[in-house]
């Protein structure tokens, strides 16, 4: 009998067989395979008067996977459980176990942080049994979730135009409505800046006799002015050397927040590629993973990693160019389980690979590998230089910076922003007086904190503990997905329904639906994760508090009136009105339940262009959630779609069709 390995990923399959060989069957779970059900008491599928006993059921999509699940565990001597190395994955990898009923000694629980040969042997022969702090952890994660998106956006959908709420994705969103009102509620403010322009650099106004100044008009400014002559004293020149480290090695949230701004990548498109890259690329001799796993808190790097770089970057830059290990600073809601995100092999080099990967691909890979890379680089040098000036009481001052030795920039230099600002040499200039060419008055005004973007909400959700990196993709996609958000300019503003959300969550959930609250929930998690907590006291507590609001909410919060149509029912004669479900808004009675009348839509067909697979028509279709797509409309017989609406061009290098996606017209396979 062959031992069996149990992946979540169907792309791990094939690469995973080949390193163990003939002697194991490898499949796949395809994810979770069950969930709580929808049964019992709001149909939450927990017993919340028993210990939150939870109820579990296989899902509906996945009973055939099971079958097979069964029936390979059946034929199999040992099972290795090799789901993903993170809570997530030791919960399912718990979840196999269970539905499957496999003797607690035919099974062994295995790990790969990476998907290369000799880490996939190495776990094999060093298998351990699963984490059950770990699993309770996730399982009190998912019956919070339930429990509160269940409730909560049951509320919604009967009190407000809002379809959802959730633990996390409220939080999110609140931030998002307050920085709003933020800078909507902002007064500008009118300050005045001096500067004066030489032949080849600039210096500003800091001081007057010593103490920092401030212009608040144009008057004063003007006062300035008259005070000054075109005539400066050289007061010192200042030279000091300076080092720049290179940052850490990804994580999780780094990634995602620099794919965002240097790639212009969404975190949802972040993960997915990086999730790829994890689970194998077949570079036509081998197929292997190229990155460690992408769910991670960490910046360790093995120390075989950090001897086979510090020796690739001798070789090939110089001894100078050695850097040192980044140590990792304490900070709450870390989890340490693995490394961080770095290439699998140093000497698989973005260039070897580039003609194996899509477009996309390889930037994501380049940009991981020459984070991880630099990390282990020499710091740059830089020689900064101050010029302080003075002019009838009033210091300007200017500053430049020149690179003096690249270091890590070697390689990392495209993804920062630095340029040298040379000065001229007034150390040895012939004389202690310097003119100006120009001194000009500046007009300013203060700004409000800024609209978030994926990238600096994701960093804000991280620094105030909220959620987990993993996350941060799927809860960013559910609010834009709600219509909770726009996106103007790669910037959030909450629509109408997101304040409405948010303000109706504050008036009855302002003690849960917090910053605090939630990232001491999160708190909670890591301690039951670590044995340091009890899951059930913990939602015990929770449930102490979260049940008595939205009772009271029910009961007392204001239910806005429906949107009439201006037309008539044709069964009652009453108003017709729109309605929200989970699906979109429709059109009924405005008298339901009395009247239970709902106006069948006519859908429009929308013909694209021709079916590239099978000759017939693309068409504009929707999903059950609502979102709109691009499909065969000989469905089911052609499953041909697409979510970006396609142009009826075809690409010249690959002959699939052309979309346009974010203005753009790009590939819908090679993304070029």
């Amino acid at each position: 009998m062959k031992d069996l390995v149990i992946v979540e990923s169907p792309a791990k399959c094939k690469t995973i067989l080949k390193y163990l060989g003939n002697n194991y069957n490898v499949i796949s779970s395809k994810g979770h395979i069950r969930d709580l059900s929808k049964s019992g008491k709001y149909a939450l599928g927990v017993d919340v008067d028993n210990n939150f006993e939870p109820k579990y059921t296989v899902i509906k999509e996945k009973k055939k996977d099971v079958e097979a699940l069964k029936k390979a565990v059946n034929k199999a001597d040992t099972i290795y459980l090799a789901t993903d190395p993170d809570r997530e994955g030791e919960t399912i990898s718990w979840h196999i176990y269970d539905e499957l009923n496999i003797p607690m000694d035919r099974y062994k629980r295995v790990v790969f942080n990476e998907i290369t040969k000799d880490v996939v042997l190495n776990a094999i022969q060093n298998p351990r049994k699963i984490d059950m702090d770990l699993v309770k952890s996730g399982e009190t994660r998912r019956i919070l979730d339930r429990i509160i998106g269940f409730r909560l956006s049951r509320l919604m959908q009967s009190k407000t135009a809002g379809k959802s709420a959730g633990r996390v994705q409220s939080v999110a969103l609140k931030l998002i409505v307050d920085r709003e009102r933020e800078i909507k509620a902002f007064v500008p403010k009118e300050y005045w800046t001096i500067e004066a322009d030489f032949a080849s650099f600039k210096a500003v106004l800091e001081k007057y006799q010593g103490k920092d100044i401030e212009i608040p008009d144009e008057v004063s400014a003007d006062n300035i002015l008259k005070a000054l002559s075109k005539s400066f004293k050289i007061a010192s020149v200042t030279e000091k050397d300076k080092n720049k480290s290179a940052r850490e090695v990804f994580r999780t949230s780094t990634l995602q927040q620099v794919a965002s701004n240097k790639l212009g990548f969404a975190a949802s498109k972040t993960m997915k590629i990086a999730q790829k890259l994890y689970e194998g690329i077949d570079l036509g001799k081998e197929t292997v993973g190229l990155i460690t796993y992408m769910r991670t808190d960490s910046i360790r790097l093995s120390d075989e990693f950090v001897k086979q770089t510090f020796g690739y970057i001798k070789g090939k830059y110089g001894e100078e160019y050695i850097g040192y290990v980044k140590k990792a600073k304490k900070t709450e809601n870390v989890q340490d389980a693995h490394e961080g995100i770095r290439p699998t092999s140093i000497n698989r080099t973005p260039s070897e690979v580039k003609e194996y990967l899509s477009s996309d691909e390889y930037k994501l890979y380049k940009l991981i590998y020459s984070r991880a890379l630099a990390s282990l680089m020499h710091d740059a040098k830089t020689k900064a230089t101050t010029v302080i000036l003075e002019n009838n009481g009033y210091t300007f001052k200017a500053t430049g910076s020149v690179l003096t030795f690249d270091g890590y920039l070697k390689v990392y230099g495209e993804y920062e922003d630095s340029e040298d600002v040379i000065l001229p040499d007034l150390k040895n200039y012939k004389s202690d007086v310097i003119t100006a060419d120009d001194i000009a008055k500046i007009q300013h005004f203060t700004k409000p904190a800024p609209r978030y973007t994926e990238s600096s909400l994701i960093k804000e959700l991280e620094s105030l503990g909220i959620g987990r990196p993993s996350t941060y993709a799927t809860i960013i996609q559910t609010i834009k997905d709600r219509d909770y958000v726009i996106l103007k300019d790669k910037k959030f503003e909450p629509t109408d329904i997101g304040y409405e959300t948010t303000d109706k969550l504050q008036e009855f959930f302002a003690n849960i639906v917090n910053v605090k609250y939630t990232a001491q929930m999160e708190k909670d998690l890591d301690d039951i994760a670590e044995a340091k907590k009890d899951n059930i006291k913990v939602l015990k507590d929770f449930y102490a508090d979260f049940a008595p609001l939205v009772e009271k909410a029910f009961h007392e919060m204001e239910k806005k009136a429906p949107e009439t149509t201006g037309e008539k029912c044709p069964e009652c004669g009453g108003d017709l009105v729109y309605r929200q479900s989970k699906y979109g808004t429709f059109v009924a009675c405005g008298n339901y339940p009395k009247c239970k009348y709902v106006q069948k839509s006519e859908k429009q067909v929308v013909e694209i262009c021709d079916c590239p697979k099978c000759g017939g028509k693309i068409i504009e279709r929707q999903s059950k959630k609502g979102k709109v797509f691009y499909g065969c409309a000989n469905f089911p017989k052609c499953k041909y779609a697409l979510w970006d609406k396609p142009t009826g061009e075809k690409c010249p290098k690959c002959g699939e069709l052309l979309v346009e996606k974010n203005k753009k017209i790009i590939c819908s396979n090679c993304d070029e």
